[in-house]
C-alpha cells in the first residue's frame, strides 16, 4: 500500500491547512491493514486506473464486544416469518451465473440513489477487486437484496447494498440485511465488520441500532459513542477548522491522542 496526500481548501486565519490522505491498494492482501488504518474504498473517479482509499471517520463492528441489540431483535422477529434466505457467494460468480443481479442493482439504484450513482460508476465499483463478494438475500426463490462485500481472512466490510423496493416499504430491510452480515462475520470468526463512513445526523442510526462499536477518530479506533453522536449532530454547522483547534483544552486533546 502506498498513502498520499492532497491539499485542500486553507483556511489561513486560523492556520488550518488541511490535507486528504489516500492510500493506493497493491494487493488483496492489504484489505485488513487498509481498514484498521481507517481508508475505505474511494470510486468517485471512474477513470482511475488504481484502487484508491481515502481516511475518513468510519465506523466498525469490533465482533469480540458484539450482542444484539433490543432493536436488532425487534427487526428479526418481523422479518423472521418471511424465512428469507442468505447466501454468501463470490463476486465473480455472481457476476457470470445470476442474470438477475444487474437489472436489480440498476432498478434500486434508479429509484433510491439516482444521478450520484450512474450505471458507469456502478459497472467501475463492481469491476474492482476490492469488492469481493455478494451477499444474496431471497424469499422462495425471489430475490429480496444484494450486498457488495469486501470479504478478507479477518474483516467484512459492508460496502453497497441493493433492496427490494416493496418489501421496504413493510418492513426494515435494510437494517436487517446489515445485522445478518454482522451475524454471519461474527459466525465465520471475522475480527471486524465495517459499516462506511459515520457522518451527520443520517449516520446516527448504523450508532443506535448495533452493539460493539467504534470509529476512527483521526488517530485511533474510539470506542466513545456518545462523543460519536455528538460529533454526528453538530458536522454540519461546523466550520472548516480541525478538531485540535476546536478543542477547549489543546493540550487535554493532545494527552488523549497521545496517553
Amino acid at each position: 500500500m502506498k498513502i498520499f496526500f492532497s491539499e485542500s481548501k486553507p483556511e489561513y486565519k486560523t492556520y488550518t491547512f488541511n490535507y486528504g490522505i489516500y492510500c493506493i491498494k497493491e494487493d488483496n492482501k492489504e484489505l485488513t491493514t487498509i481498514y484498521e488504518k481507517g481508508f475505505l474504498p474511494y470510486s468517485g473517479n471512474t477513470e482511475l486506473q488504481a484502487e484508491i482509499f481515502y481516511l475518513a471517520r468510519s465506523l466498525r463492528v469490533d465482533l469480540d464486544r458484539f450482542v444484539d441489540s433490543s432493536e436488532n431483535r425487534r427487526v428479526n422477529r418481523k422479518i423472521e416469518p418471511l424465512n428469507i434466505k442468505v447466501e454468501f457467494l463470490s463476486k465473480n460468480d455472481v457476476l457470470s451465473d445470476d442474470p438477475g443481479f444487474h437489472p436489480f442493482c440498476e432498478q434500486y439504484v434508479s429509484a433510491r440513489i439516482g444521478e450520484a450513482m450512474t450505471p458507469s460508476r456502478l459497472q467501475y465499483i463492481l469491476d474492482l477487486t476490492t469488492g469481493t463478494h455478494v451477499f444474496r438475500f431471497t424469499r422462495d426463490d425471489h430475490v429480496v437484496g444484494y450486498v457488495l462485500a469486501v470479504v478478507s481472512l479477518e474483516i467484512v466490510h459492508y460496502w453497497f447494498s441493493f433492496f427490494d423496493l416493496e418489501l421496504m416499504r413493510s418492513h426494515s430491510l435494510g437494517k436487517w440485511m446489515m445485522w445478518s452480515v454482522i451475524q454471519w462475520a461474527k459466525s465465520a470468526n471475522k475480527k471486524s465488520v465495517y459499516l462506511g463512513t459515520a457522518y451527520g445526523e443520517k449516520a446516527l442510526y448504523k450508532v443506535r441500532d448495533h452493539k460493539g462499536l467504534s470509529f476512527f477518530d483521526g488517530s485511533s479506533w474510539n470506542e466513545d459513542m456518545d462523543l460519536l453522536k455528538s460529533w454526528c449532530k453538530t458536522d454540519q454547522d461546523r466550520d472548516a477548522t480541525d478538531r485540535f483547534k476546536l478543542a477547549e483544552d489543546a493540550n487535554l486533546y493532545i494527552q488523549n491522542i497521545f496517553p
